[in-house]
Order: structure tokens, then C-alpha cells, then sequence
């Protein structure tokens, strides 16, 4: 099947399991031109309720999940006694991957400045208050830098947790998770509590994702009915940065990954997985390609021992797409709303993104789930920028579906290196050619 004709395929397949989603923004954007804010303002209030009770609905489940992921993960790495060459090696690939990921998504953004052309949509009062905030944040920071170290080691993690303190939250939940992993058998009925409460919070990130039709349709009205419709005009510098970030992952940095670390060919590994990341693009869920991208990458001569550890550990841990548009997203804000971007807040955003795309689900939407706990950490919420956050979500299904393909490929990059690095990679089967065994 040729390359255009699995793009056609692949649209077709994201309408069809997104057209809620997709009806929901259209549907918004065409009430937002019909009922403005000047004139109806009853109903910019109404739109803009049911937008905001959507973003905080959305934060409801940061703290369990960011926890109860980052347990999960350590300590199964942990558990995997037998696999600790693996997953040594699974870690280093995934960090060069995911830090070349937040290094490209920061350049772009500072280069092509995407929240400039926004920062007329936020009333001046607004900008100055917020700018104040951080400006005291950051001279709070700045004068008493040892107690910025020792507030960020929880004395109380309890306190951390009921402050949402996520910094410390997570230097903590860290060190338990890395101590639950060292405790052996002893310390699994703890570790099943926990992957008790990651799979309930993403049963219900799910029904939070039931309501982001009218989320996205009450946060696209509320947004057109105030600026107008060339709000999308606002915006597209902040689309086109996602995009062309993306593309330089996808079609730069894994084929490099490849050449560097592998002698796999990165043409044939595309086409291998070219289902799954039809797919990938089609739900929106990394979660829900990878019994696909499992499948696809086992026929084609990857090892099962190489699939089945770092597969599902990269779907889990793994998001380099999602920390792309998470940078950028963030530091989209910060220049809409005139934030001064020192060298450490960059670097401060890019590593906050790292930890938060780790802990996002392998779900649609949950990028922008995780996207508060980025904020936290430079002293912002999303309720401060609610004009702001309203505008990354009018766009938010498309960009959704575009990383996760780059989650999906980021994966069998990974697998297929370290098939290569273990002699578990069958190339015969990933060229296509006819088994050895099976020409005699």
C-alpha cells in the first residue's frame, strides 16, 4: 500500500473514532461566531463555566495519577531482576530520545515566538497580574536559593500532597518507589495497591474524556465568542511549532537514533509499523496501539523477550511527543502572557515536562491532563491562565493525534535498537525476506 494511501486511511480512521470530538470544535466554533461575547454575554458566561468546570475536572486527577505512575513504573523496572541489562539500556535510549525531544521543542518555541502573536487576546490587568506573580516567585527563588533546595525535600509528604506541591511530591514518591523495588516479594501487595489506583484513575480519565466534546466544544465557543474567529489566525504559529517539531522527531531524530545506536535499517522499521502508527493516529492512544505495535514489531523480528519488557514500559514511561507539545504549550503561556524566559525557567519547563509527559496516560487528552503539574512547578495554575489554556484546547484532538504516532515510533525505535544491541532481531523477517530455514 503506498504512503499516500495509508495517510488517507489513517485520516479516515481518526474522523471516524474522533468525529464526537471533531463535531464537538466545529460545532463551538460556529456558536462562537453566532452568540459573541459583547453581544450575548449570558451565554459567554454559560460557555465559559462549562469550559472552566472542564479544566478543573482535568486537574482532579494529576495528583493520583503522576503517583501512582511513577511507583508503577520504578519499582516494575525494579522487579525485573533478570532484565536489568535491558532496562538499563531501556532507560538510556528513552532519555536520549525524550531530552533531544524537550531540547528541540524549546529552541523552536523561543525561535518562533508562538504566544507573541496571542497576547493581544489577554487583557492587560490580566498579563500584569500574572507577570507580577511570577516576577516575586522568581526574586523569591533567586534570594533564597539554599531554601528553594530544601523546600523541594518534602519534611512532610503529606503536607506535599494535600499543598499539591509537585516538585516535592515527586522527589518523594521517587525515593519510595526506588526503596519498594529494592524490598523484593514483600513489597508487591503496596505495589498492586497502586496499580489498583493508576487503573482507576484512568478508568476515570476515560469518563473525563466522555466530556471533552462539550469541554472542547464550551472551550472553543467560549474562546471564538470572545476573540473572533481569527483567533485560529492567533494560534497557528503555536500549530505550526508543534508540527514542525514533531516532524524533525519523526523524521530526523529516530532514523539518527537508528544509524547511531543500530544497523537498523529505518526505512524497513517504518514499514514494519506502519499499522500501528495508522492507528496510533487514529485513537490517539498509545495505550490502546500497543497490542498492534507489539504485534508489529514481533512479526517482523523483534524478539518477544525485547517486545514484551520494553514495549509496554515504553508506553507507560515513554512520551516524547507529549513532552514536545507539553514544552511548547508552556512556554506558548509564559510568551502569551509576557513571562520573562530566563535560561533556568526554560531548562526549569523542559525537565518538569520530561517527568510529566513519563507520568502521563497512554490515553487521548491526557498530555494536557499532566500540563498542570509543568505549570506548578514555575508557581502558575491553569486556572490563572484560563484564557491561555482555553486556546491550547481548540486544537489540542489534532496535535493529541499527532504525537502519538511520534510515542508509538519512539518505541519500536527503542525496541528495535535493543533487539540489535542483544542479537534478538531477525533481520531476514524485518527486510522481508524469506527465513533461512523456511528457503531449505
Amino acid at each position: 500500500m503506498g504512503l499516500h494511501m495509508q495517510v488517507v486511511i489513517a485520516l479516515l480512521l481518526g474522523i471516524k473514532r474522533n468525529g464526537h470530538i471533531f463535531l464537538g470544535l466545529l460545532f463551538g466554533i460556529l456558536i462562537g461566531c453566532f452568540f459573541p461575547s459583547e453581544t450575548y454575554p449570558n451565554v459567554y458566561k454559560i460557555l465559559n463555566f462549562v469550559g472552566s468546570a472542564f479544566i478543573n475536572i482535568i486537574q482532579m486527577v494529576v495528583l493520583p495519577l503522576v503517583v501512582s505512575a511513577i511507583i508503577i513504573g520504578i519499582s516494575n523496572i525494579g522487579d525485573s531482576k533478570q532484565l536489568t541489562k535491558l532496562g538499563g539500556k531501556m532507560i538510556l535510549y528513552y532519555g536520549i530520545i525524550t531530552v533531544v525531544a524537550v531540547t528541540i521543542a524549546a529552541i523552536i518555541a523561543i525561535v518562533m515566538h508562538p504566544g507573541l502573536s496571542a497576547k493581544n487576546l489577554v487583557h492587560p490587568e490580566i498579563i500584569s497580574h500574572i507577570q507580577g506573580y511570577v516576577s516575586d516567585a522568581i526574586n523569591y527563588q533567586r534570594e533564597n536559593i539554599t531554601q528553594i533546595f530544601l523546600d523541594v525535600i518534602p519534611k512532610n509528604p503529606f503536607n506535599a500532597l494535600a499543598e499539591g506541591k509537585m516538585i516535592p511530591i515527586i522527589i518523594f514518591v521517587t525515593v519510595f518507589a526506588i526503596a519498594l523495588s529494592k524490598a523484593g516479594d514483600i513489597s508487591r501487595p503496596l505495589v498492586s495497591i497502586f496499580e489498583s489506583i493508576f487503573a482507576a484513575t484512568m478508568k476515570i480519565t476515560d469518563w473525563i474524556m466522555y466530556l471533552a466534546a462539550p469541554g472542547i466544544f464550551a472551550l472553543s465557543a467560549s474562546a471564538v465568542s470572545s476573540f473572533g474567529f481569527g483567533v485560529f489566525h492567533n494560534i497557528s504559529k503555536y500549530a505550526l511549532a508543534i508540527v514542525l517539531a514533531l516532524a524533525i522527531q519523526f523524521f530526523i531524530v529516530y532514523p539518527l537514533m537508528l544509524k547511531i545506536f543500530s544497523k537498523v535499517p529505518v526505512g524497513k522499521l517504518y514499514a514494519a509499523i506502519s499499522e500501528a502508527i495508522m492507528v496510533a493516529f487514529g485513537t490517539a492512544s498509545s495505550s490502546a496501539t500497543l497490542p498492534l505495535t507489539i504485534t508489529c514489531c514481533e512479526k517482523r523480528g523483534i524478539s518477544n523477550r525485547v517486545c514484551s519488557f520494553v514495549l509496554p514500559l515504553g508506553a507507560t514511561l515513554n512520551m516524547d511527543g507529549t513532552a514536545i507539545i507539553q514544552v511548547i504549550s508552556v512556554l506558548f503561556l509564559t510568551q502569551m502572557y509576557g513571562i520573562e524566559l530566563t535560561p533556568l525557567l526554560v531548562i526549569e519547563i523542559a525537565l518538569l515536562a520530561i517527568v510529566a509527559s513519563s507520568t502521563s496516560a497512554g490515553i487521548p487528552g491526557a498530555g494536557m491532563i499532566t500540563i498542570a503539574l509543568i505549570l506548578n512547578g514555575i508557581g502558575l495554575t491553569p486556572e490563572q491562565l484560563v484564557v491561555g489554556f482555553s486556546l491550547l484546547f481548540t486544537i489540542e484532538r489534532f496535535v493529541d493525534m499527532l504525537r502519538t504516532i511520534c510515542n508509538v515510533t519512539s518505541d519500536a525505535v527503542v525496541a528495535a535498537i535493543i533487539a540489535d544491541n542483544e542479537n534478538e532481531l531477525k533481520y531476514d523477517l524485518l527486510l522481508g525476506q524469506t527465513p533461512k530455514e523456511e528457503k531449505a
